[in-house]
Order: C-alpha cells, then sequence, then structure tokens
C-alpha cells in the first residue's frame, strides 16, 4: 500500500477483465478479505485531518461567536455549557448539508472533488428527489430549480444565523442558549426542503441532528432529557436492528477494511475458511453480538446510573466503543458521527448526570412524549415495514440489512449517463482515471461490487443477475448506492434513493432503448419475516419481475456463488418478459453447506 497508490492482487489486470463476473468477483472479494478496498495512506490522512477539522472548527466558531464564553485556549472552562452543546449540533449540521460529513471522500468513491453536496445542491438543473411529489403540492419534479437553490441558501444561512446570532438568556451559564427564533427556522426550513428534496433533508443527518434542535426549543431540563433520550433512542434502535442474521457479515467486511487491523492472520480469522469459505466465522459473529450487547447495556446504565463513578465508566466504554468503530474507517465513512456520539455522551450524561435531569425531572413530559413518540414509531416502521422509510430514521445503521441495487448497464449506457445527467462531478470511473489508467480504475470500480457481494444481501444481488440479463458478463455492472451518490450529489447507505424513482428520471434525460439499462432493487428485511423482495425494472419499460428471496438462502452461499450462477427465488408478479435462469443451475437448498 504506497501513500497514493492502491493495493492490488498479485494478477494481470487485462486477463482479470477478459475472465467471467463470478470469477472477477471471487478474486476481488479474496483481496478484500486480506487489504480491504487496498486504500492508499494519503486517503486515511486525509479523514484524519477532515476530523480533526471538525472538532477544531467548531470550537473556534463557538468561542469567537458566543459572548462571555471565553478564548479557545480556555475551552476546558467552558466546552459543557449548554449552548456549546447546541452550537456544535448547529454546526454538525451544516458539515453535514454542506457534504463534509458521511458520504464524502474517495472511501465513498468522490475523489475530484472529494465532496458532493453545495457544489450539486446551488446547480440549477442536478437532480432533486422529492419524497411525495403526488401528494405534497409544489413538490412534483426531478430538476433543481431556483426556488429549490434558495430554499437551500435559506437552510443554510438559518444554520449559520444559529452559530453566530444573539443568544437569550436561559440554562445554567451567564452565556444563554441559541435564540428559538434561530432554531425554529433551521427546523422549518430542513422540514421544507425535505418535502422538495428528501437527499438533502437525510445529508443533514435529520434522522438524529434536527429531532435535536426541536428539542432546543424545550424548557431547558427538559431539552436536556430530551437529548439524552434521542441519544439512547440512537443505540437502541441501531442495537435493535442488528438482531438479525446479516450483521456478522457486516462486521468481518469492516474489520477486514481496517487500517489498524494490520495482521493479515487475524483478518483471515474473520473468516470461516480462508480463502475459499469467506462466510463470517465464529470470532466475526461473537465480535458483532458483543457489540450488540455493549450498545444495549452501556446506555441503558448510562441512562438511570446516579453514581458519579459508574456514569464515567460507562461513558468510558462508549467512547472506546465508538472509536473503535472510527478506526475501522466503515464505508459511507460516518467518522464525524462517532466523534459526535463521544462528546454528547460526556456532556449529557457525564456532567448532566444526576437526579437533577433524571426522567422524573422532566417539568412538561408530554413535550418530551410528543417528541420520542414519533422517533419509536419510526424505528418500528423501519424494522417492520422497512419499505415505507429510509433506514436513517428507522435508525438500523450498521445492520447489513439496507434497501440496495445493482445496475446492468450495455457498454456505452455509462458514458451517456456522464454526458446527459446534469452533475457537478463526472462518474466515478473517469475521477479515477485522473489518477490510474484505464484497468485500475475500473478494477477499483469493480471492488465495491466485490464489497456489497461480500455481504448477505448481496449474495442476493449477485444471484438476481441472471434474471435481468441473458449474459452478465456482455454488461457493465455498478454497485447502486455508488453511482446514486454520483448523479444526485450524495449518498449514505439509502437505497431509496436509487430505486424506480431515480430510474425514472434517469430514463427522462436519457431515453434508453429496452435492455439498455436494468436495475435489480432488494428491500431491507422486515424482522417478522425471513425473506427480503426484490425487483427487476428496465428503464424503458418498467418492472421486469417481482418477488422475494429468503435469507436463508443467502448466508449459505459464498459471494462467488460457487458452482451456481442463480439464487432461488419465489416470483410474485412479472412485468415485461425477461430472459429466465434454468432450473438446472438452482441447487435445492439442502445442497447447499448450511451456515
Amino acid at each position: 500500500m504506497g501513500f497514493l497508490s492502491p493495493t492490488l492482487p498479485d494478477t494481470d489486470l487485462a486477463e482479470w477483465r477478459r475472465s467471467s463476473y463470478q470469477d472477477r468477483l471471487r478474486v476481488q472479494v479474496q483481496h478484500w478479505a486480506e487489504y480491504g478496498f487496498g486504500t492508499p495512506w494519503g486517503v486515511f490522512i486525509l479523514y484524519i485531518v477532515k476530523m480533526a477539522a471538525y472538532l477544531v472548527l467548531p470550537a473556534w466558531i463557538i468561542s469567537a461567536t458566543t459572548p462571555g464564553l471565553g478564548t479557545l485556549g480556555e475551552i476546558g472552562s467552558w466546552w459543557t455549557e449548554p449552548i456549546v452543546f447546541q452550537k456544535f449540533v448547529i454546526f454538525t449540521i451544516l458539515f453535514e448539508v454542506l457534504g463534509f460529513g458521511c458520504g464524502s471522500g474517495p472511501l465513498t468513491m468522490r475523489f475530484f472533488p472529494p465532496v458532493g453536496g453545495f457544489i450539486y445542491w446551488l446547480r440549477p438543473g442536478t437532480l432533486r428527489m422529492p419524497p411525495w411529489p403526488g401528494k405534497v403540492p409544489l413538490t412534483r419534479g426531478d430538476k433543481r430549480t431556483l426556488v429549490d437553490v434558495a430554499l437551500y441558501l435559506l437552510v443554510i444561512g438559518a444554520l449559520v444565523w444559529g452559530l453566530a446570532g444573539d443568544t437569550v438568556a436561559g440554562g445554567t451559564r451567564a452565556s444563554g442558549l441559541v435564540a428559538p427564533s434561530a432554531t425554529a427556522l433551521i427546523v422549518a426550513s430542513l422540514a421544507v426542503i425535505g418535502l422538495r428534496d428528501k437527499t438533502i433533508f437525510l445529508a443533514a443527518r435529520a434522522d438524529q441532528y434536527w429531532i435535536m434542535a426541536i428539542a432546543f426549543l424545550f424548557p431547558f431540563t427538559d431539552m436536556i432529557i430530551a437529548l439524552k433520550l434521542i441519544m439512547i433512542a440512537v443505540w437502541w434502535g441501531a442495537a435493535t436492528s442488528k438482531l438479525n442474521h446479516h450483521f456478522p457479515f457486516v462486521v468481518s467486511v469492516m474489520l477486514s477494511n481496517s487500517p489498524a487491523l494490520r495482521s493479515k492472520w487475524l483478518k483471515r480469522k474473520l473468516f470461516r475458511r480462508f480463502p475459499d469459505d469467506v462466510r463470517p466465522s465464529g470470532f466475526a459473529k461473537a465480535a458483532a453480538h458483543t457489540g450488540t450487547v455493549i450498545e444495549y447495556c452501556v446506555p441503558l446504565v448510562l441512562l438511570f446510573s446516579t453514581n458519579t463513578t459508574v456514569t464515567l465508566l460507562a461513558c468510558a466504554a462508549m467512547t472506546i466503543f465508538h472509536l473503535f468503530i472510527l478506526s475501522t474507517f466503515p464505508a459511507g465513512v460516518p467518522l464525524e458521527w462517532n466523534l459526535f456520539v463521544i462528546i454528547g455522551a460526556w456532556l449529557l450524561f457525564g456532567h448532566y448526570g444526576g437526579t437533577q435531569y433524571a426522567l422524573s425531572s422532566a417539568t412538561s413530559p408530554w413535550l418530551i412524549a410528543a417528541l420520542l413518540v414519533p422517533v419509536v414509531v419510526m424505528i418500528g416502521i423501519g424494522n417492520f415495514k422497512p419499505e415505507w422509510i429510509s433506514f436513517l430514521p428507522g435508525m438500523r445503521y450498521y445492520a447489513g440489512n439496507w434497501a440496495t441495487s445493482m445496475w446492468i448497464m450495455r457498454p456505452g449506457v455509462e458514458e451517456t449517463l456522464d454526458a446527459k445527467i446534469v452533475k457537478s462531478a463526472r462518474l466515478q470511473k473517469w475521477q479515477l482515471m485522473k489518477l490510474y489508467d484505464e484497468g485500475t480504475s475500473e478494477f477499483m470500480m469493480q471492488k465495491f461490487l466485490a464489497w456489497r457481494s461480500m455481504h448477505s444481501h448481496g449474495r442476493a444481488l449477485v444471484g438476481l443477475l441472471p434474471r435481468a440479463v441473458d449474459d452478465p458478463d456482455a454488461y457493465v455492472i455498478r454497485e447502486g448506492e455508488f453511482l446514486a451518490g454520483a448523479l444526485l450529489g450524495w449518498n449514505f447507505g439509502e437505497g431509496h434513493l436509487h430505486d424506480e424513482q431515480l430510474v425514472e428520471a434517469v430514463q427522462k434525460r436519457c431515453q434508453f432503448a429496452p435492455g439498455d439499462l436494468r436495475v435489480i432493487m432488494l428491500e431491507g428485511q422486515p424482522a417478522h419475516t425471513r425473506q427480503q423482495r426484490y425487483r427487476i425494472v428496465d428503464a424503458a419499460t418498467g418492472l421486469m419481475e417481482e418477488g422475494i428471496v429468503r435469507v436463508s438462502e443467502m448466508i449459505v452461499r459464498q459471494p462467488w456463488l460457487d458452482h451456481t450462477r442463480t439464487i432461488p427465488v419465489q416470483v410474485i408478479s412479472d412485468g415485461v418478459p425477461a430472459p429466465a435462469a434454468s432450473a438446472a443451475t438452482i441447487p435445492p437448498a439442502s445442497e447447499v453447506e448450511p451456515a
């Protein structure tokens, strides 16, 4: 691994490209198991610098814009003041909504430039994705207008006002609190722009920070209690979503990509029998379940502890937990979020612990319930009806159980997408070719297909390929999440940003012929079933097939599906006739090695 050069397998890339899709996949999966993405060291340094900026810049801004707070050098005396946390939340929303947080940089296939965000959303003509265009007035269409740009500027202006505007009396210190008028404008402007473009609303990480901003409008004691409960909801929501067969796959893939884990011997131990069986090992499963237990139990201690020592030990435990996640540089790079959670734990539970801010101290419990009940409902919907909402307000973080897609294109279609979709950066392959030759660039593009296939749901996408096209080797195949990120300006694991709505917007601009572009879409697994729905869509003709694939069929197979080309499915409905896989290629489940 070099400073700018990726680590590549010891294979001839030209010969690799001539091999079948499944053979190419096997090479890349086995390489990932030992080297991860093969990321150059310079990329990790870039992210470390960005994390440092995320901590230093808001501290400087807060000290400079809050009268009576103190200088940056005196941060030890004022970092626990409530207005500091309020402004830190506001800065974090600004950081995310500008595109510098989740979904940024080379680890999310952004190279030149390394961010999307504002350079897309300030440009008329780029794509926008309204959540309910047929139901909410004045939200129809998929083209960004000057009105959308103005709304985006309003959001940024409201956030800047919240950071630098006047304060009002309140809280426990003389520095006061952020003015409710500024907070109200932040909350309202994000809600309005979210109705015009769900991408921006999700990019602001409204699932957490927007809800916290609403809590800023509460009386002070109730605000602190509500903020605590929001953090508990995030931890418990994430832990609940991990009670599935998918999460050990996430852990084995995430740890094998960690720059902190240098031992190839230990990385191989994450898998059952490397290199032939790369399903998660008992070690990976134990690590996954341990993390889930921590995410349930330690926040419970934080919520109810009245003992200072116990509370501080629990804060330390959550600090280690999130630093460990951060050290793996997980895909989507929610690095700043992990730092935010650490700071929030120490301030909200460590500093504002004890009986004074216990649940029983709430002055308006009905107000807290009015905020928290919808949050809990969203978590419930996310787990039992994942097709209805984004996995972010559903708080299904890191669960390995997201909606996702695979885009299958005839040669030349990718070039058409690059040319005809208004964007602020070229598609990733051409960004990479500014650094590497064409062969290396294509290898790195397909490496993320290997990353996806190593997750349990990725096996389903690979197995559905022959149901979408006759000969997968004759097509260019791209991972939907990263393609959507290039087309929309942002993505962070949200499969509903690259479903039929995006396909229709693309088709409107590109006018592809039948068979030019087909997309396999896989929905997340509901908590009460053991199956996942899929759809295969042709951009020109619409739905080709809808059906169900069983989770039990995913978790027993290798990412490259061994001797099979497909996976057993239950077809629910057919649209335009599609080439079907031969039944002879589908072995009964009894012939597959059990999990």
